[in-house]
Parts: C-alpha cells; sequence; structure tokens
C-alpha cells in the first residue's frame, strides 16, 4: 500500500499511545533493540506485556505517526529479531508474538508492528533483569503493588468461592438472608427494581452473580446461606467477635456463622459504639460523635469477607478493646499490597483473591470497588480529627485498626485549623503522633511546613506553630515547597529547547528535578519528568528523535 494509506491504515488501528501501544522511531536498530533500559525495543516489549499486551509500532515518528521507515536493520530480520527478544525478554511467551511488516509500495519504506501478547499467569516479563510497566504512556521500573498483582494473580478456576457445590440446593439458602440480598441489590441495580420482585430466588441468584447456571456455590452459601448448611463450608466460615479489657483480657465474646450477609448486622450490633464529645478552641459547648463512623465498621469488617483466604480454614475476626479502638483481622495477604496506593490514586488497581465473591458482595451493596472503601475509612477518621487506619500486612494476615477517639490534641488541632491540609500530608502527621519512623525526605518536608519539632529519633508534633498560611512569609514557602503545577513544567521544557534546540534527558531531569516538591522521593521525581515530557509529545509540542534526545515540532509552536 503507499505511504498515505498505511498512515491512515495505523491511524484507525492505532490511534494512540496507552499501555496497550507505544510508538518509536528507532530509524536504526544497532542499540535499540537491546541498548540502554527503559529506552529500547525488550523494555517495551516487557512494559506491554506485563500491563495486558499489546502492540509497539516502530519506524514512525512518536507524536504524529508520521512514516519514517527503519533506515538501519543492522543485522535484523523478522525471525532473527523474534528470537532475539525472546531471549532477552524472560517469561514473554511466543505464542502471540509477532511481527508484521509493511513496507510502502511509493516511498519504500518499511515498519514493523510488534504484537505482544500478555504476561503468562504469575510470571512477569523482564528486561534487563528488571520488570517494566506502562503508567498512562510512560514506561518505569514496575512498582511493587503490580509485581505483586502479577504474582498473586488467581484464575476464576482457582477461586475457592466460585466453587460449586454438587449436593447444595437453593433449599440450603436463609429466606431472611435472601430477602435483605434483594433490597441490598435494589440499591446498587436501580434498573432493575421494577424486576427483581417478581424474580423467582434461582433467577434472582443468578442475576447476582451468586449461582451459575443455577447452581450453588462456595459464595453462595458464605452470604446467603442457613447456619445448619454450613457443613457444605467447613466450620471456619465465621466471624469471631471479642471484648477486651485495658488490660487485653477477654471480657465478652460471641461467633457469627453463615449467613455472613446477615452476620455482619449482628456484629455491628455487638460494637458499643458510644458518643464522643471534645470542646473545640474558643466555644464551651461541646462537639458530639459517635466513636466510629459506622461505615468504618462495615467497611472493614466485609472487606475481610472478600479477600479472606478461605482455604486457610481460619475465622475472622473483630476485636473491639475498651480503650476504644477495633482490630479487624483476616487471613490472606492484601492485593495489591501498598495502602497508599489505594487511598492517594484516583484509580488505584485492584486485584482480588475471591473475584467471584467480590462480584457478588458488589452487587449485594456490600463493598465498593476501586479503593473507594478504603479512602472513604481514611476520610472519615481525618472529620472527627483522629487518628489514621492502620494496616498491617505482616504475618500473612490482614490486620485493620481503626481508633475512635483523639490520640494526640496537637494532631486534632492542626487538622482543625488546617482544613485544606492534603490527605498525604495527614498521613505524615499521623506518622509522627504514633511515634512511627519517617524518612529523611519526609522529615524535611513536615520541618519545611513547621508542622514537627524536634530530631530524629525525638520528632514530635508542635500546634504552636501550625496556623492557617495567611502571612506573606508562609505563603511564600508554602509555593515553594508545594511544587508548581505541570503547566509551569512544561513551559520550562520548551523554553530549554527554544534556546537550545535539543536536549538529552538527563539535562531536563537536571531542569527540572531540583524544583519539584521535596515530598516525592527521587524515583517519583524522574517518573514526573517522564510524564511531562510524554505530555508535551502527545500535544505534539515535542518529539523523541532517539536515544533519550528531545527536540521541538515547530509546526506546532
Amino acid at each position: 500500500m503507499t505511504e498515505q494509506k498505511l498512515h491512515n491504515y495505523l491511524k484507525f488501528k492505532f490511534p494512540k499511545e496507552n499501555e496497550k501501544c507505544e510508538w518509536k522511531e528507532f530509524k536504526s536498530l544497532k542499540h535499540f533493540v537491546s541498548g540502554k533500559e527503559s529506552e529500547d525495543i525488550i523494555s517495551y516489549v516487557s512494559a506491554i506485556s506485563n500491563m495486558k499486551g499489546g502492540h509497539l509500532v516502530i519506524g514512525v515518528e512518536d507524536s504524529t505517526l508520521k512514516i519514517v521507515g527503519i533506515q538501519d536493520f543492522h543485522t535484523y530480520n523478522k525471525v532473527n529479531i523474534k528470537l532475539k527478544i525472546l531471549d532477552n525478554c524472560p517469561n514473554l511467551s511466543s505464542e502471540g508474538f509477532e511481527i508484521e511488516e509493511f513496507t510502502t509500495s511509493d516511498s519504500n519504506k518499511t515498519i514493523w508492528i510488534f504484537h505482544i501478547p500478555k504476561h503468562q499467569f504469575r510470571l512477569p516479563v523482564y528486561a534487563h533483569k528488571k520488570t517494566w510497566q506502562r503508567v498512562n504512556d510512560s514506561l518505569v521500573e514496575m512498582t511493587q503493588s503490580r509485581l505483586e498483582a502479577i504474582l498473586t494473580e488467581v484464575r476464576l478456576s482457582d477461586d475457592w468461592t466460585a466453587k460449586i457445590i454438587p449436593d447444595a440446593t437453593i433449599d440450603d439458602i436463609d429466606e431472611q438472608a435472601i430477602a435483605k440480598a434483594r433490597v441490598e441489590f435494589k440499591k446498587r441495580n436501580p434498573k432493575y427494581t421494577d424486576d427483581v420482585d417478581v424474580w423467582n430466588n434461582a433467577k434472582f441468584l443468578n442475576k447476582a452473580r451468586l449461582t451459575i447456571k443455577g447452581k450453588i456455590t462456595h459464595a453462595t452459601l458464605i452470604l446467603l446461606g442457613k447456619e445448619e448448611s454450613e457443613h457444605f463450608l467447613g466450620s471456619f466460615v465465621k466471624i469471631r467477635w471479642n471484648l477486651k479489657t485495658l488490660d487485653n483480657q477477654d471480657k465478652d465474646f460471641e461467633i457469627f456463622s453463615i449467613p455472613l450477609i446477615l452476620a455482619v448486622d449482628e456484629v455491628f450490633k455487638k460494637i458499643r459504639n458510644l458518643k464522643y464529645r471534645y470542646l473545640r478552641d474558643g466555644t464551651l459547648f461541646p462537639d458530639e460523635v459517635l466513636r466510629y463512623e459506622p461505615f468504618n465498621i462495615r467497611e472493614p469488617l466485609n472487606n475481610a469477607i472478600a479477600h479472606q483466604d478461605y482455604t486457610k480454614g481460619a475465622r475472622i475476626n473483630v476485636v473491639e478493646f475498651e480503650d476504644d479502638h477495633l482490630l479487624f483481622s483476616n487471613y490472606g495477604s492484601f492485593l495489591p499490597k501498598s495502602i497508599e496506593d489505594v487511598v492517594l490514586k484516583d484509580t488505584p488497581e485492584e486485584v482480588y483473591r475471591n473475584p467471584f465473591l467480590v462480584e457478588a458482595m458488589k452487587n449485594l451493596d456490600m463493598i465498593e470497588t476501586q479503593g473507594g472503601g478504603i479512602r472513604k475509612i481514611f476520610n472519615f477518621q481525618r472529620q472527627r480529627f483522629f487518628p489514621m487506619p492502620d494496616y498491617d500486612l505482616s504475618d500473612g494476615k490482614v490486620k485493620v485498626n481503626i481508633t475512635g477517639k483523639i490520640l494526640n490534641e496537637d494532631f486534632a488541632r492542626i487538622l482543625i485549623k488546617n482544613p485544606s491540609l492534603a490527605l498525604q500530608d495527614i498521613i505524615l502527621l499521623d506518622k509522627v503522633q504514633k511515634k512511627k519512623p519517617v524518612t529523611n525526605d519526609e522529615l524535611k518536608y513536615l520541618k519545611k511546613f513547621r508542622f514537627i519539632e524536634g530530631r530524629k529519633p525525638n520528632i514530635y508534633l508542635s500546634f504552636k506553630v501550625i496556623e492557617p498560611i495567611n502571612d506573606e512569609e508562609l505563603k511564600a514557602e508554602y509555593i515553594a515547597n508545594r511544587s508548581f503545577d505541570d503547566s509551569h513544567f512544561k513551559e520550562m521544557i520548551l523554553e530549554y529547547l527554544k534556546r537550545f534546540e535539543t536536549a538529552k534527558r538527563s539535562a531536563i531531569d537536571n531542569l527540572i528535578i531540583p524544583k519539584l516538591s521535596a515530598v516525592l522521593t527521587d524515583q517519583q521525581k524522574k517518573y514526573k519528568v517522564g510524564n511531562l515530557l510524554s505530555s508535551l509529545r502527545n500535544e505534539r509540542k515535542i518529539k523523541n528523535t532517539g536515544y533519550a534526545i528531545w527536540e521541538l515540532v515547530y509546526e506546532s509552536l
């Protein structure tokens, strides 16, 4: 086909760069097949495969898909380059990995399209002895949370909660539980409001994703099964509530069996959610709130049910302490492993141990998805000026601690006087009030904002210097340390390229990184610069001319 037709074809098939697609010039293959890590073909193959698979188009301009063609193949052809990449990308499957070649009939320009399969089950793809991933349209070294997500993948066939119980029937369903399930299903799925009441039980269970073609699953009985039918599951599918005294002695306990959709309400009733009163500065009238936001009881408990590793034969535990905190625990690692990712990212990645059970619980309005529930817990604690939740992911368990009182008055005063504090900042302050270790970067950041006093390891919150940012000196310091917005940094990059015409990535790093917020780690700063460059490239203002060299796209200016 002609160059124009090939260009139109590529624009139709691969309209934009994202986690599944990358465009690269790579006019000379000598140094770009297995060359500099994070910039060569094998790095891109690793990154695309470690997401969901996709395509790498080479021989085209990054920003425009203008066909430039591969001008120096070195010693490579479609056959030996495939073998070279497979040899240099451990775990990359040869099945589905193909290279498609197009040569234009009028200009004799050749491009290659690498069709890259998704990584194999629990096998991340390596390049340069590292794993890579895409973040938006940037290539970065794989985060720990993404690596854990791959290593702990669950096939539906391996999902214990999706297993069918041959001898169980509709008669093993608790009538009260299914009545509640219908009510909750309507809340989550309002489009079915007029239909739910006319469905029989069998149809409702199928629609709610609790059964498979009418067959009773482990998930069906976990949520809706009669207590006397627990033998189908094993006696371990239970929730144990325990009340402990100040000196950690057992004072009371109760064990709740299936159906867990009702057991959650029973556990909720056992917890003594008393009123908490505290005086705000400048008033004699106390504020009064419940010690625990009801959502902050139900959400960790439902998450424990959803993420429990039922193959361990263990119970879910809820421990209530008389000194006003709750501890929820279940067996199984937290996925994707990083609480900070779930809380602070707008769209955190979610991986579920029990995908079948999670889907059913979502349909019954028992859990949030996309990490929104965990973030809500943090924000409800923030509204009360209480400590942030604590997550302990050790010993093969997930433990969540929720405190129902003010732990440090200076912490509470800081939050009251500075209502616009970012959640990221509050989490840092919470570390200090709990005497948890902070990094040198975190310490430097907090001191610049006058949040703390003292020296490591004896640092402490200091409310006396914390006031709303309203004087000129603090405003200037705030702006300097909160960093500028992206548009400012983009203009800096464009001005640099206008003056010097081209720039290596290292030069752009030296230009931007010293001006980024001190709260960011060195790696986060590099990712930030990479995202800025990718954004400018997508805006067709700059282009990558190969081997980490950037220059302006003059027609866009």
